[in-house]
């Protein structure tokens, strides 16, 4: 008889932007996959049991929870944010796709979570009240021309963008490349937000223009949002900033 397995997203980081869904799903879990930093955000039960893995090896992760529920257990695969966002979803579908036909009767729950671009967004303002996307810096699945090219496309589209996995001790260079290629299609003055560890008590929010970003700010935890020209800041006093994008475009 084949299992149950979970996809939870945790949120941020934040324990109250963990969702109750994603709670329940925990509570009804006894296994658990995922990266050692995710899987350390848990409060696990004495009969409940955590195989954590490196962060680059999702698709054994996601075979070897997926053998698991094939067994008949209750599994748990947790994902930092939204599951479904440059996470684990995705390379659970990409197991099942290739993996052993029994692996296609399994329960599997989707549990959506917050993701880094909202939480950003919502310390700041309202940055994604327009059109936005969001693209993965990382050329580890996909060549760096292309993210040049989606890149350039949706500043030339006037997308908010916001970057996930913006630079590494791996990959140094990559998000100053991505500033440049913007700095072809937007001006001096497009707001840029590198929000990191947004809604927890170690959080940084800086906002910068993107003429005189420092990319040296950022790290492997950081979400980067672009603005598009329509982006604006509202001045505060002793306030931070409120950084927004109007829900209408602007008369071309």
């Amino acid at each position: 008889m084949s299992g149950r397995l979970f996809v939870v997203g945790l949120g941020p980081g934040s324990p109250d932007q963990v969702t109750p869904q994603a709670s329940a799903a925990v509570a009804e879990a006894k296994f658990f996959y995922g990266y050692k930093p995710y899987l350390d955000r848990l409060e696990l039960r004495l009969d409940q049991t955590a195989i954590s893995s490196d962060n680059r090896e999702e698709i054994s992760r996601a075979r070897a929870a997926l053998a698991r529920a094939a067994e008949g257990e209750t599994v748990a695969v947790v994902s930092g944010g939204d599951p479904g966002v440059f996470a684990m979803a995705a390379a659970v579908c990409e197991a099942i796709e290739a993996g052993p036909a029994a692996w296609r009767n399994i329960d599997i729950e989707i549990v959506p979570g917050v993701t880094a671009m909202l939480a950003v967004a919502a310390r700041i303002g309202a940055p994604l009240g327009h059109d936005f996307c969001a693209i993965s810096l990382s050329d580890n699945l996909k060549p760096w021309d292309v993210v040049e090219r989606r890149l350039v496309a949706a500043a030339e589209a006037g997308f908010v963008i916001a970057l996930y996995n913006p630079i590494s001790k791996a990959r140094p260079w990559q998000l100053g490349k991505a500033f440049e290629q913007l700095r072809t299609v937007l001006p001096a003055e497009t707001i840029v937000v590198f929000g990191r560890a947004a809604g927890r008590t170690d959080e940084r929010i800086e906002v910068f223009s993107l003429g005189e970003v420092d990319t040296g700010k950022a790290d492997m935890a950081t979400c980067v949002i672009i603005g598009s020209p329509e982006t604006r800041a509202i001045p505060r006093a002793d306030r931070p900033a409120l950084i927004y994008t109007p829900r209408s475009l602007a008369s071309q």
